[in-house]
């Protein structure tokens, strides 16, 4: 098991970001949280590698509304402290 926190900067606010990680997190059953922040959009993954290195490919490209310019990968001890995935508002 995997935990990353990820920083995505560029286009990402006004684009339903947020909204498109919640569903494919959930489509991969990876659990954590999404918010905005005044960087960009963060969450913390947590889930199988295969479906961690997922999530990051999507969040590399997002929605077509969006334009990701950077993305900042943190790699974390796997703690185990979601039940499901939520994104705060």
């Amino acid at each position: 098991m995997r935990r990353v926190k990820v920083l995505i900067k560029g286009r990402v606010h006004g684009v339903f970001f947020r909204v498109h990680i919640e569903q494919k997190a959930k489509s991969l059953g990876i659990t954590g949280s999404v918010k905005n922040v005044p960087e960009g959009v963060e969450a913390v993954f947590e889930g199988a590698d295969e479906k961690i290195k997922d999530m990051l490919e999507f969040c590399a490209i997002g929605p077509k509304e969006a334009k990701v310019t950077c993305l900042e990968i943190q790699e974390e001890p796997y703690r185990g402290e979601f039940d499901s995935f939520t994104r705060e508002d």
